[in-house]
């Protein structure tokens, strides 16, 4: 796996598990219903960081791979707020699709605007 790739799930993952740990500790900010978005929004910055790609990967490529960043991430963030008994177990599912999903976006968003005409 590319260097770039595991830096940005490992920000990613750092990302979601502080939203997560600061939610489970002040109450008023998880009930207030920003959590997902916020998760989904880091899914996207997680995208954007992976999205570093080299000049022969694909732009397909490089969305798989933010996407891949982005859905470990939100996994593992999910993964942590199950543990702290905050949301279901199958909550793991659907952070792991949104954050794929948002991580491919931030990804392809990045290789788009980085790549130069010839």
């Amino acid at each position: 796996m590319d260097n770039a790739i595991l830096k940005a799930t490992a920000a990613g993952t750092v990302l979601q598990t502080v939203m997560v740990v600061v939610g489970h500790f002040v109450p008023p900010l998880a009930e207030a219903g920003l959590f997902p978005i916020a998760g989904t929004l880091i899914g996207l910055v997680t995208g954007w960081l992976a999205g570093t790609a080299g000049p022969r990967a694909t732009i397909g490529m490089t969305a798989l791979n933010g996407g891949l960043a982005g859905g470990v991430a939100g996994m593992l963030g999910s993964l942590v707020s199950t543990a702290l008994g905050d949301v279901p177990f199958s909550n793991i599912a659907i952070a792991g699709a949104s954050t794929f999903v948002t991580g491919a976006i931030g990804a392809f968003v990045r290789r788009r605007s980085s790549v130069r005409p010839t």
